[in-house]
């Protein structure tokens, strides 16, 4: 049985931009499921004192706990990966009925060269299911999109009590291989 690895192992230059975009939108608070394309970010939140990362079993507790972090007047983001999509979906409800802001960043699998055919389904119906569900998306497929496409979708979740997503395009992140 192999692992998966992600290529390139060094952080490029618009992981750190995901994480310093977050931090400049006042986001106090991040939450995810464990994923190589957002390590960079997570790492940093981490090692932050002014955030609280917190990580999940499952990404729609993710939707829960930003509800809570708003109610109580702080900015949070959910750090995810396209599978995880597929979780959040009843849970994506709850900011098109309670009209409370949702940053997501996505990170795409199953939409460019996927070794992993399970990870193919949710890949390509993710935009689409976060559509349905009232979600606003944005896709950054180069690196010098991410900055200011998240910081559009930033401005648009906290000043327009909007949920919205920005999906990292599975070219920008690496191809993943299976290792023997």
């Amino acid at each position: 049985m192999g692992t998966e690895t992600i290529a390139p192992p060094k952080a490029a230059p618009w992981q750190r931009d995901v994480f310093d975009v977050l931090k400049e939108a006042g986001v106090k608070h991040i939450v995810y499921v464990p994923d190589a394309g957002h390590s960079t970010a997570i790492r940093l939140a981490e090692a932050d004192n002014d955030i609280h990362s917190v990580v999940l079993t499952t990404e729609e507790e993710g939707i829960g706990y930003l509800a809570g972090a708003w109610l109580g007047g702080e900015r949070g983001a959910l750090l995810m990966q396209s599978s995880g999509v597929g979780n959040c979906i009843n849970t994506l409800a709850l900011p098109a009925c309670a009209r409370f802001p949702l940053l997501m960043v996505v990170t795409m699998r199953g939409d460019w060269a996927e070794f992993n055919p399970w990870q193919n389904p949710m890949g390509q119906a993710t935009e689409p299911a976060l559509k349905l569900m009232g979600v606003m998306t944005w896709r950054a497929d180069e690196p010098e999109q991410v900055r200011p496409k998240l910081e559009g979708a930033a401005t648009m979740a906290f000043n327009g009590d909007a949920a919205c997503a920005l999906l990292l395009g599975q070219q920008l992140i690496g191809r993943k291989e299976w290792v023997k």
